[in-house]
């Protein structure tokens, strides 16, 4: 009986969250795209977040190559079509690159197109992306849907206008948990194995020679 009670009261909770979500940005500011930001590859980069004012700090990133001791991701979401994505898509590439974008921030958005075309340039057993859209939830019982329905409709057309044709997801719960919970600015880009644990993260835009870099050095890692 607790446990229901418990479970009604998290989804009240959520559903109240979604709503302030539509009104504000879930995250505190944009990153910038500085040329050192915290990525961590398979070298000895140095790890240094360069962020836009306004932007919020980085958090400490754990250098990409090394055994991880987190259990796999786990998750329940759905992509932008309405079709439900487990934490099993990790599993058809041995490296996921996962872009957490907003459809507010100039930085995401400017990535995005060259981000679309690495996409496509990676056999798809090697390397896929997949991008998470922070500020765009699925539909919830109980959360305004008008206002959900207008927020994706937003996020389709910035995808189709800036080719990043990969799939996205839409924000959750099970989302949050998994991955965002200490994301606080976008873009923040995971790097995932097959097996759905994080070899590092990056906080902030990259250019495609960047992340081309950084993809071919994990990749050659694994």
């Amino acid at each position: 009986m607790f446990d229901r009670k418990e479970k009604m009261l998290q989804k009240k909770r959520y559903v109240a969250a979604v709503s302030a979500l539509l009104l504000a940005g879930m995250l505190s500011g944009c990153a910038g795209s500085g040329g050192n930001g915290a990525a961590q590859g398979g070298t000895s980069r140095e790890s240094a977040a360069q962020e836009e004012s306004g932007g919020s700090q980085a958090d400490e990133s754990r250098p990409a190559g090394e055994e991880s001791q987190e259990a796999p991701v786990s998750f329940e979401a759905q992509d932008m079509e309405g079709n439900a994505v487990t934490a099993d898509i990790f599993g058809q590439s041995r490296l996921t690159m996962v872009n957490v974008w907003a459809t507010y921030c100039n930085p995401c958005l400017s990535e995005m197109p060259e981000l679309g075309e690495l996409a496509g340039e990676y056999d798809a057993a090697d390397f896929q992306l997949i991008g998470i859209i922070s500020d765009v939830p699925e539909m919830i019982e109980g959360a305004e849907a008008d206002k959900i329905e207008k927020a994706q409709e937003e996020a389709r057309s910035l995808i189709e206008k800036t080719g990043a044709d990969y799939p996205h997801l839409l924000l959750n719960l099970s989302l949050h948990n998994a991955l965002l919970t200490d994301v606080t600015a976008v873009p923040t880009t995971f790097f995932i194995d097959g097996e759905g644990r994080v070899l590092g993260t990056v906080v902030g835009a990259r250019d495609k020679e960047s992340w081309k870099e950084l993809i071919d050095a994990l990749l050659a890692e694994l």
